[in-house]
């Protein structure tokens, strides 16, 4: 497993390269650390207005469309898979009470697609921040935290089946 890419994978390469090309600057694997002691590291983030977006493996996290169950070591891969949905969901929870706009994206979505979404949400007028209201220094925070996270296309929730 040595060779599985955490980061820099080609969904994302590609996806960072269009949004670099319109103009966008963001960080890269960025570690943020939330209250609670949680640390989340989404794909590419936009730290001034709030929005974290992942680009998602079907097999790692396991797209109801395209994820396959392996059939060699189903006792260790099945687990593995279903907690690797469980810590996507409780990540999106932490950034959500954190204020942070979550855009989670399939590997599979076509380019043109992902970026009209991520566009789109970076677009959003600016909404105010759970811990109160908007002043001045809080005007770049995006859609409503309480709105579930947005993936495209919506996961199902027996994700496994």
């Amino acid at each position: 497993m040595r060779a599985n890419r955490r980061t820099d994978t080609k969904p994302e390469l590609a996806l960072r390269r269009a949004l670099h090309r319109l103009g966008y600057r963001y960080r890269k694997d960025h570690r943020l650390d939330l209250d609670g002691g949680r640390r989340v590291r989404p794909d590419i983030a936009f730290t001034a207005r709030k929005v974290a977006v992942f680009v998602d493996g079907c097999f790692w996290h396991a797209c109801p469309e395209h994820g396959s169950k392996p059939r060699a070591n189903e006792w260790y891969w099945g687990p593995k898979l279903i907690k690797n949905v469980e810590r996507d969901r409780i990540n999106d929870a932490a950034l959500i009470l954190a204020g942070w706009t979550v855009v989670r994206l399939w590997e599979h979505v076509p380019l043109d697609e992902a970026v009209s979404t991520v566009v789109s949400v970076l677009a959003a007028p600016a909404a105010p921040s759970p811990a109160g209201p908007a002043g001045p220094a809080d005007t770049t925070g995006l859609v409503d935290p309480t709105k579930p996270p947005q993936r495209n296309p919506p996961a199902a929730d027996d994700s496994l089946g």
